[in-house]
């Protein structure tokens, strides 16, 4: 497997790069478009072809690069079913499986931050969107959010992983960069260390978060992924 982590430092986004070595085929994960250019550049170097871009949710802090780099690259654009985003190429459920040459990327259904929420597990590490982030997780008040959804997703798919599998959130916000199921399972200051159902909902009802900035933009074009943004300008 050829893997890169990327950071888009405005919102704090994480996207991954995952490729099959052999056939060269490649697919972005929760890519911005902003930063569109610097993944062509990118795949370009190393001699890779875009098959997906997945996302984990309908994003509301950034508008994803999706239909950008399908336009351009002729990548497919991969989305849940009840995301609500009818313009993706591949609607996706969970316990489906996407090959990428001799790489399985299995699709985990894990709902709660939105309606839509997927985590991605590619061999020894897994893709967790907003569902589980380092330390804590997604909020629960918007976007059909639920915090009873997100606790069940999180004990019955991601938690229930093997210790030593590797956890690369959506987003940080302190620097960090990877994590394991294990330390979350012990540590996570919102869902470790054995807290209940009813202390998560309790924690979350409380959190009282402004809305996200880009909140009016993002969503509505993440519902077309990424279709109503104009494609950036290349720089000097």
């Amino acid at each position: 497997m050829l893997f890169r982590q990327l950071f888009e430092p405005v919102t704090s986004t994480y996207t991954y790069l995952v490729a099959d070595e052999a056939s060269r085929q490649a697919v972005l994960i929760d890519p911005v478009v902003e930063e569109v250019e610097r993944y062509v550049a990118l795949l370009t170097d190393l001699k890779l072809k875009l098959v997906y871009t997945l996302e984990t949710h309908v994003h509301a802090d950034h508008v994803t690069g999706a239909d950008w780099l399908r336009r351009t690259l002729g990548s497919r654009s991969v989305v849940h079913s009840q995301a609500g985003a009818a313009c993706a190429d591949l609607l996706v459920d969970g316990g489906d499986e996407l090959r990428l040459g001799e790489l399985l990327i299995q699709v985990l259904y894990t709902p709660g931050h939105t309606n839509g929420d997927v985590s991605y597990l590619v061999g020894d590490r897994v893709f967790t969107g907003d569902a589980l982030l380092i330390g804590g997780c997604g909020r629960t008040d918007f976007q059909q959010g639920s915090a009873e959804r997100l606790y069940a997703s999180v004990h019955d798919h991601l938690f229930s992983l093997p210790g030593d599998t590797l956890v690369y959130p959506g987003h940080d916000y302190k620097g960090r960069t990877v994590s394991t199921i294990a330390e979350e399972r012990a540590v996570n200051a919102r869902l470790g260390g054995g807290k209940s159902l009813d202390e998560f909902v309790t924690l979350m009802s409380q959190l009282n978060l402004p809305m996200p900035r880009n909140l009016a933009r993002a969503v509505p074009a993440n519902q077309q992924c990424g279709r109503e943004v104009a494609a950036p300008q290349a720089q000097a």
